[in-house]
């Protein structure tokens, strides 16, 4: 990095303060996610997906690796998981015969909206951590220094689907007192009746 402003020992210091932070929330978010989709036998990838899918509606599988932060295969392998249980379904589009597309079936979609009005049966730890903040100011952490940095690592599109399924979610609530959960989403599904045979998409 030529004409850097910085010194190594700001740089290093830095660098594993965010590594160490990282590490430690993700271990809190982690259990809460586990323990959150636990009683419908889903992983954290699988729910993943789920999401992305559900938001984006017609997403490529290299859309999802993509979004959802992981390797093409991942995307790929955890996907058909949830074909071969009925959740998501591969399709090619007319106009576009070189991609395989994926979406939620509409029992996927009862899936994310069953998990979404139970979420407040589960543990909670990064919720509760956050309250004296919210308590302090009024609202929750809203992270943009944190989001600048993402946005400047995976980009705008990155950025755009991000805050679009956190819109979607929150029109999915009541819009006057946002405590009661309606599904309102205008979402697209897709029955799982006659699934492609496809090649993995790598």
């Amino acid at each position: 990095m030529e004409n850097q402003k910085f010194s190594p020992k700001d740089a290093m210091i830095f660098s594993q303060r965010v590594a160490q932070m990282s590490k430690a929330l993700w271990k809190a978010v982690e259990k809460d996610w586990q323990h959150w989709i636990k009683p419908y036998d889903l992983n954290i990838n699988e729910h993943h997906i789920l999401w992305i899918s559900y938001h984006l509606q017609a997403a490529t599988i290299s859309d999802i690796a993509k979004f959802g932060v992981m390797h093409v295969s991942t995307a790929f392998n955890f996907s058909k998981k949830l074909e071969q249980r009925g959740y998501l379904v591969f399709y090619k589009k007319d106009e576009d015969r070189r991609n395989t597309y994926v979406s939620v079936t509409t029992e996927g979609e009862k899936l994310i909206l069953e998990m979404n009005e139970n979420y407040f049966n589960s543990e909670r730890d990064i919720l509760e951590g956050s309250l004296p903040i919210k308590d302090l100011y009024g609202k929750f952490p809203e992270f943009l220094e944190v989001m600048s940095v993402i946005r400047n690592i995976y980009g705008e599109d990155f950025m755009e689907i991000f805050e679009q399924g956190f819109k979607n979610l929150e029109n999915s609530f009541d819009t006057n007192h946002g405590d009661s959960f309606t599904g309102s989403q205008p979402v697209k599904t897709v029955e799982a009746v006659s699934s492609l045979p496809i090649a993995d998409e790598k």
